[in-house]
Order: structure tokens, then sequence, then C-alpha cells
């Protein structure tokens, strides 16, 4: 990744860095702390025509400013900002729409239920959205496999209880969340928080493989637009 790409990826609209912001750079690089005046005129130019050029290089995360200081050079690389940008994410601008399921529901509903919306996970609740289990793709396949009844089995029987599931919060980085669905193994995590009256947690989204493959597909494309 080069610094002119990664200063538009970082949120400087679609503006690359210019051969003078590259030079300013340098001149940091080389010299810093230095001041915008004495930039200026090693450029031949006014504090004024530089100002823009200095935001931008300062809000992509290449240079800091200390007042009675002057400028420096942050001293890391794209990768480096890179990388604090991902863990930066939040699971609230990623989190999908919960698919919930009753403890009532039969197996063989959910398996319907399942197919229908696309997805991998079902969230079972209670008491108004109060997380109570989680039912996998794995979970239904192998009491499929057996000679029971499916229509008479609820999915209370079959499912993953409190407090034996993984969740996150909507605060939580993204990359905490990537961290969790590897680490144990599981295809989606429950977003939640606490219940109005304090008792268990309410499902309000979640997060899956998709979400994060997703996400990164974002970041890659915001890099080369």
């Amino acid at each position: 990744m080069t610094q002119s790409t990664f200063a538009r990826w970082r949120g400087c609209g679609a503006i690359e860095l210019t051969k003078r912001q590259e030079m300013i750079l340098q001149i940091v690089k080389d010299e810093g702390p230095i001041t915008g005046e004495q930039i200026a005129e090693k450029l031949n130019l006014t504090r004024a025509t530089l100002r823009p050029d200095l935001a931008i290089l300062t809000m992509a995360g290449f240079l800091d400013a200390r007042p009675r200081v002057g400028y420096f050079y942050v001293g890391k690389t794209a990768n480096q900002l890179f990388v604090e940008h991902v863990r930066k994410l939040k699971v609230k601008d990623y989190k999908s729409r919960p698919v919930v399921v009753t403890e009532e529901l039969s197996v063989y509903d959910a398996i319907c239920t399942m197919f229908l919306e696309d997805v991998g996970t079902l969230f079972v609740v209670k008491d108004g959205g109060r997380l109570a289990g989680v039912v996998s793709r794995k979970d239904l396949l192998k009491i499929a496999l057996g000679k029971q009844d499916l229509q008479a089995i609820p999915v209370s029987v079959v499912m993953t209880r409190m407090p034996n599931i993984i969740t996150c919060s909507q605060e939580d980085a993204l990359y905490e969340a990537a961290s969790k669905l590897m680490r144990n193994q599981v295809d989606a995590l429950p977003v939640v928080r606490p219940m109005e009256d304090g008792e268990g947690l309410e499902v309000v989204g979640r997060i899956t493989k998709t979400t994060i493959t997703k996400a990164f597909v974002e970041l890659g494309q915001e890099s080369v637009l």
C-alpha cells in the first residue's frame, strides 16, 4: 500500500498525496520537529498555501503537531496505520439483523426458518428478546440424521444454552468479534446488550464470518477507488 493510496483510504476524499505533500513529508522526516513557516520557506511558498496540505497529512496520520514545537513525522508505516484503523472498526457499524426463534419452535420449523432466511445460525429468545440459546446448522443436522419426529422436538432440546454462548456488544471492536469467531470456531455471534430489568441479555444483532469478509472487501475497495 503506497502512502498516496493510504491517504485516500483514510478518508481524505478522493485525493491522493501530491508531489508537494510527499515533499512536505520528506522535509518533516529529515528535519522535524519543524514549524509550518519553516516548511513553507523551504518550499518557497506561503504558510497559508501549505495549510490544506498539512491538514491532510495530519488527518491521514503521517504527521502530528504540537504547539510551539511544530510538525513531526509520526514514524508509522502505512501498514501500521491500516492496522490501527481496522482495530477502530466497531461491531455496531457492521452488525446485521438477528434471526430469532422461540424455545418452543420445532426443529423442523427451525430448519425451514434457517433455509428461508439463508442463515447458518438462529438465536433462541424468550421474554421479549432475552437470549436463551443458539442453534447452529450443525446442531440441526445432527438431530435430523436420526429417526426422530422433527416436528415434535423443540429447539430448546438441541440449542447451546446460556451461559455457554459467546457474545459481543455493539461497542466491541470488529477485530475482537472476528477473533472470538476464530478462537471459538463458531459461525456467528449474537450482538447483545443488557435487558432493561438487568436480568439477561437482549439480542440486537449478529456478527458472522460473512460480516468479517464483507468488511475486509469494503476496506480493499476503498483503498483502490
